[in-house]
């Protein structure tokens, strides 16, 4: 009897606790409000942010003072506070960031409800809810939601104290502006989303930075036109939409926050904007600067560089295109964290791009495998430089130059000016020969096959007296000449010669072969190579036999 009796006393505890996580137990609530009017609805997270947008939009902040807890403030100043905290906050929530109240439970213990289970938190009973996250003089500021249980009385949402002592910092920053007090009270009324002032404020507000956007564009476009020919006026001709965006924005934010304030939806989206377009105009900025770094050291390298031009110089080209690579990466990820923070999605998110995180590897996984491993193996060419912008390269049977080195693909240009565009991770998993590696000379070999009465020291000799007076030969010392194969007919003669680069030497090696072939044909025609018959006795009787054609 005893062990059953401990056992019901431990039961009854357990339960009594789970209830009490539900809420927060407090002794007294409002005590210097009264009792709270029936049209005040506060039983479930929805119906009190409901209520209390509808009292303070009637203006009846008396009223909407019960759905705070003034538990901080002394019972004799609870009416007065309240009134003016209620004004404030009801403010700082139409201005500062919008609260979709049909997305908020509308259970009494908040639970959330998720049928597919992929919520984190489904099930599970809350008793404090964040409704938004507002900055104020550099510091993130939330306004949350609690329950709150007195006694036997039903348990109520209530605004938190800790919210309602930062209300005053937040109406400093989200308050009113100065232009609203010169609107009539008639036009401040809801309409929608929006207030009435605002469906005509907002066009005109937008206008204006359009207008001042076309400016700072006309005004680049200009200045690309006054300087001189040369870095600035290219920079400047390249800058002036990105500018023009930033300007917008910074202009646009500076009027938000000391000029005009709009209602929640409306702030809401244009600080998603404002956010977006600022990162894109100073990456899109920082971009164009190495562009034209980029356009002027190749100009430098005289246009299209190839592997004629110093082996430093076309591996500093390729770390330009590395460094415009990284860039451009790096501006994407700093520009996603800056939008990220801006709009603070990583605290609402956080907890559901967790629990999905493995669903999202797969599909990221599956979706991006060639462009990621493009990307990656793109990096991998940066870093290594087994070939540079300006290479020549034998890739699959065809001389071609490395003319772009990209994040997914390789741009090459064959001798004829065709264009190769190879995907980087195609491109590096092939064998490939790169006659620039070191540098661009290139030993050349002509064949002929002559007679074998041939004259092999005078031809030596007419090899390197027509050898020196070429221009893309080199290197006259390594000019040889030898019999590399011979048949009961013929004699094959191999002539080498060193070249400065592959186009060089293509064109020396045709030039050398032509006046070698004039040469002979007009100095020793009998070195041709001929083809021997020997006919017998009896050939030549059988043929004059009568009969015989």
């Amino acid at each position: 009897m005893i062990l059953l009796a401990v056992t019901l006393v431990f039961s009854c505890m357990c339960v009594a606790q789970d209830e009490e996580g539900t809420w927060f137990s407090v002794s007294s609530l409002n005590t210097g409000l009264g009792k709270a009017p029936e049209e005040v609805q506060r039983l479930t997270p929805r119906e009190a942010v409901r209520s209390f947008f509808e009292l303070t939009e009637q203006n009846d902040f008396d009223t909407a003072a019960h759905l705070l807890n003034l538990s901080d403030l002394p019972a004799a100043e609870q009416a007065k506070r309240g009134r003016e905290l209620a004004r404030q906050l009801a403010s700082v929530l139409q201005r500062g960031e919008w609260v979709n109240v049909s997305a908020l439970p509308a259970r009494r213990d908040a639970m959330i409800k998720d049928q597919s289970g992929q919520h984190p938190r489904a099930g599970e009973e809350r008793r404090n809810l964040k409704l938004a996250s507002l900055e104020a003089r550099g510091q993130l500021h939330d306004v949350r939601l609690a329950r709150y249980k007195v006694g036997e009385q039903q348990p109520v949402w209530l605004f938190t104290p800790e919210t309602l002592s930062v209300v005053p910092e937040l109406y400093e920053a989200f308050g009113p502006s100065w232009l609203e007090q010169y609107i009539p009270e008639r036009f401040k009324t809801s309409f929608g989303m929006l207030r009435m002032w605002e469906w005509v404020a907002i066009p005109v507000f937008l206008m204006a930075i359009g207008l001042l956007g076309f400016g700072v564009y006309r005004l680049a476009d200009m200045m690309a036109r006054w300087l001189p020919a040369g870095l600035y006026s290219i920079f400047a001709g390249r800058v002036g939409v990105p500018l023009a965006f930033l300007m917008m924005s910074l202009v646009a934010q500076l009027l938000l926050g000391y000029v005009v304030s709009f209602s929640g939806a409306a702030t809401t989206l244009f600080r998603i904007l404002l956010a977006i377009i600022m990162a894109w105009g100073v990456g899109l900025i920082a971009l164009r600067f190495v562009d034209v770094i980029l356009l002027k050291v190749t100009s430098r390298l005289v246009g299209d560089i190839d592997d004629t031009r110093h082996r430093d110089e076309r591996q500093l080209l390729t770390s330009l295109y590395a460094l415009r690579r990284t860039i451009i990466l790096v501006t994407i990820v700093i520009a996603a964290v800056y939008v990220l923070g801006k709009l603070n999605i990583f605290e609402s998110l956080g907890m559901t791009l967790l629990a999905s995180a493995s669903v999202l590897t797969v599909l990221v996984g599956i979706a991006g495998q060639a462009v990621l491993g493009n990307i990656l193996a793109s990096f991998q060419v940066s870093l290594a430089k087994p070939v540079r912008i300006g290479d020549s390269v034998l890739f699959e049977d065809q001389w071609c130059y490395v003319e772009g080195i990209f994040y997914t693909f390789i741009r090459l240009r064959t001798w004829d000016e065709r264009r190769l565009i190879v995907p980087v991770k195609y491109f590096i998993s092939k064998p490939f020969e790169n006659w620039s590696a070191k540098n661009a000379k290139m030993y050349r070999r002509i064949i002929l096959r002559l007679h074998l009465s041939a004259d092999v020291q005078c031809l030596r000799e007419t090899f390197k007296a027509f050898a020196e007076e070429e221009e893309g030969v080199i290197e006259y010392d390594k000019l040889l000449c030898y019999v590399t194969d011979q048949t009961a007919e013929a004699q094959e003669i191999s002539f080498y010669l060193m070249t400065s680069d592959p186009m060089a030497g293509w064109m020396a090696e045709m030039n050398l072969r032509e006046r070698l072939l004039a040469f002979i044909r007009a100095q020793h025609p009998e070195w041709w190579p001929r083809e021997v018959m020997v006919i017998s006795h009896r050939d030549v009787t059988r043929r004059h036999e009568p009969g015989q054609p």
